[in-house]
């Protein structure tokens, strides 16, 4: 099988069951970020982490290709055939940031995103989530999308966030207050 088609020279590509739709298209600008997204988790992954951190993000790169793939359906029907993305999903993204919370300080201040390549590709990966919950949402104004997936996508920012201040932790780094000047 070639990886090159052709079908996409004219500015159109196909959805999942074959539906052609502009480059463009919010549909495609949610899954591509999702996409994005998934590529910054796989260069985290790559860094100098902890195994169980690891394996949590492996965990996430498996959700996100079910995110993906159902941005990617617009038919109902589709959607049935997928691997769902389920309210447990959020739950475990919630309790994987009370367990990296629970040794860390309390937030008094807004940090500067730097200090350690890992520290900087999770925040890569945090701003490029939010950047997909946007999308998702925009997506959602014209087209029903399900509320799974923006709660999910909200709360793995918010993983990413705590992973970063883990991150910086576990390398003895100190967090960099942002000071206005």
């Amino acid at each position: 099988m070639k990886i090159y088609t052709l079908t996409g020279d004219g500015g159109k590509t196909s959805l999942i069951g074959g539906a052609r739709v502009s480059k463009d298209d919010p549909r495609i600008d949610a899954y591509g970020t999702v996409d994005e997204l998934s590529a910054h988790i796989g260069f985290l992954i790559d860094q100098d982490l902890d195994e169980s951190l690891r394996a949590v993000l492996i965990r996430i790169l498996d959700r996100l290709m079910v995110c993906a793939s159902r941005l990617a359906a617009a038919d109902e029907v589709l959607l049935k055939d997928l691997p769902l993305l389920r309210q447990e999903d959020v739950t475990f993204l919630e309790e994987s940031i009370d367990k990296l919370s629970s040794n860390l300080p309390p937030v008094k201040f807004f940090t500067l995103p730097y200090g350690h390549q890992s520290v900087s590709a999770a925040n890569i990966a945090r701003t490029v989530c939010r950047r997909a919950e946007r999308a998702v949402v925009t997506l959602s104004a014209q087209s029903p999308v399900e509320n799974v997936i923006l709660s999910y996508l909200n709360r793995l920012s918010d993983y990413l966030y705590v992973l970063s201040r883990k991150i910086k932790q576990d390398f003895s780094i100190d967090e960099k207050p942002w000071v206005p000047k």
